[in-house]
């Protein structure tokens, strides 16, 4: 038996290999190759039991032609790599691989799309389908490399510009004169095409940002004890990419604290960051080169809690990236290209998909859990659970509702509620669900409905689907009001 034959069989039945016994299943084996190209690539082994005992076949040239016809009812195209393997029993094997096709995924057999889950191949849930579909046509039209209309080189940061290519040519990552013209300069880093800047050059490089790019935001908070019940601290900022990095890091700075110890070889105290610097930095990039830029009342949220800090990115992670992958060997998918390279190109992340193996690795050597990765109400997510307070001190932990006191009780104070309600939102825009259950709630309260009803009539929140008000999909977030409000009863504390 081959080298090749025995390093499949090896993989096992749960990974990335799947037994049949004959060409007689032809379309569960192809419906098997469609998850793996859906997916991280795979192969079908004909002529193999389900238990990995290998007992070849009769193969011929209409085997061959029956595999080859098969491949005409996928869409889009696919190739395949055919190898006939002779066995012991002096029959063969017949391996079928594919790659997995990040530039043309989702692929679909006879109109359906698979997906792999663990060892088995299932249909793939058509909201999912839909999101993948969008993802594909996102490749060749995405918000990045739309033109930015009302923009000219006038509204661009000329100094920011400058700094960051002078960093990339320090580095290495820009070789070859420069010149002094903004224009020139853009289009060397592919942020302007034909003339036209494009909506990536206001991302990194923009002056102004309101009214049309207010998804260009920060949003920091340091909250008093696990919640978001109070707020010790907090910070919103619009502005360009590399100067939200340096914001974010400052923040981070101010309110993490930096213990130390005694090395005995150094004879000094040695400080020791909560978080890796490397570590916490890159994350942060992540979430600015990754996220949705295209969720117009989308942000960056920075959130730390006294026994953990959350990093929460707008939009979901691009398809075929699941949360579980992150922390193992994953290929690259970048949902911004030229943002990313910008961000390469001045020494801030490599192209090669191991940035968050990174990021486990330097927090293992710091003796610190490495980020958790998550999915949560369109965002992706990355906490660490760290102590905040610092060493000697252990985070407050929410005492539990009693029994008897029922989760949709009324508040007592309705004032207070609704004070509660506008300190959320302050954060990001969340669903009734998600207000209450930041809350402490089940469900959603009937005092909750009348308080959220309020604050809409009194124009403090609005609805992030205004057209829509009733909508399952429907979130709330503050209004300029509800903003001033806040900022004035923070002034007043």
């Amino acid at each position: 038996m081959s080298r090749y034959l025995d390093t499949l069989l090896g993989q096992g039945e749960g990974d990335s290999v799947e037994f049949k016994r004959s060409t007689g299943e032809m379309k569960a084996a192809m419906k098997t190759l469609c998850a793996f190209l859906n997916g991280i690539g795979g192969t079908v082994l004909f002529g193999v039991r389900p238990d990995g005992t290998v007992e070849g076949q009769e193969v011929s040239d209409q085997t061959l032609r029956e595999i080859a016809q098969a491949t005409e009812h996928f869409e889009p195209s696919i190739h395949l790599s055919i190898q006939r393997i002779k066995v012991h029993t002096g029959r063969e094997v017949v391996a079928v691989s594919v790659e997995s096709g990040l530039d043309k995924r989702p692929f679909a057999y006879d109109g359906r799309p698979y997906e792999r889950v663990g060892s088995t191949s299932r249909r793939m849930a058509q909201s999912r389908y839909e999101r993948a579909l969008l993802d594909r046509a996102h490749s060749i039209h995405r918000w990045e490399n739309e033109p930015a209309e009302r923009v000219g080189l006038r509204d661009i940061d000329r100094d920011e510009v400058f700094r960051i290519v002078n960093i990339a040519a320090s580095v290495g990552r820009l070789t070859g004169p420069v010149g002094t013209k903004l224009g020139d300069v853009l289009d060397r880093l592919k942020l302007r095409q034909n003339g036209q800047i494009l909506q990536a050059a206001v991302v990194l490089f923009g002056k102004e940002f309101m009214p049309y790019y207010p998804q260009c935001e920060l949003r920091m908070a340091r909250f008093k004890g696990t919640d978001k019940t109070e707020f010790m601290d907090q910070r919103q900022v619009r502005a360009s990419a590399f100067k939200l990095l340096e914001e974010a890091e400052l923040f981070c700075q101010r309110h993490f604290p930096m213990p130390g110890k005694i090395v005995p070889e150094q004879m000094r105290r040695v400080e020791a960051p909560l978080i890796p610097v490397d570590a916490m930095r890159e994350i942060l990039v992540n979430a600015l080169i990754h996220r949705d830029y295209s969720i117009a009342g989308g942000a960056i949220s920075l959130a730390i809690f006294d026994d953990r800090v959350e990093i929460w990115s707008a939009g979901t992670f691009p398809t075929g990236i699941t949360p579980r992958m992150l922390t193992k060997d994953h290929q690259s998918v970048q949902r911004n290209p030229y943002i990313a390279d910008v961000f390469y190109r001045a020494g801030l992340i490599e192209k090669w998909g191991r940035g968050t193996n990174r990021v486990v690795d330097m927090c293992r050597e710091a003796g610190i859990k490495p980020p958790e990765f998550d999915e949560i109400t369109g965002a992706a997510v990355a906490c660490f659970r760290v102590n905040v307070l610092g060493p000697g001190r252990e985070p407050a932990r929410i005492a539990k509702r009693p029994e008897s006191q029922p989760e949709s009780q009324p508040e007592s104070q309705p004032e207070s509620l609704g004070r509660r309600v506008l300190t959320l939102l302050q954060l990001q825009p969340l669903g009734k669900a998600e207000i209450s259950a930041n809350l402490g709630q089940k469900k959603v309260s009937g005092q909750l409905n009348k308080v959220i009803r309020v604050l809409i009539n009194q124009r403090l929140v609005e609805y992030t689907l205004p057209e829509k008000p009733n909508s399952r999909m429907q979130k709330y977030r503050l209004s300029r009001k509800g903003h001033q409000v806040i900022g004035e009863r923070e002034e007043g504390t």
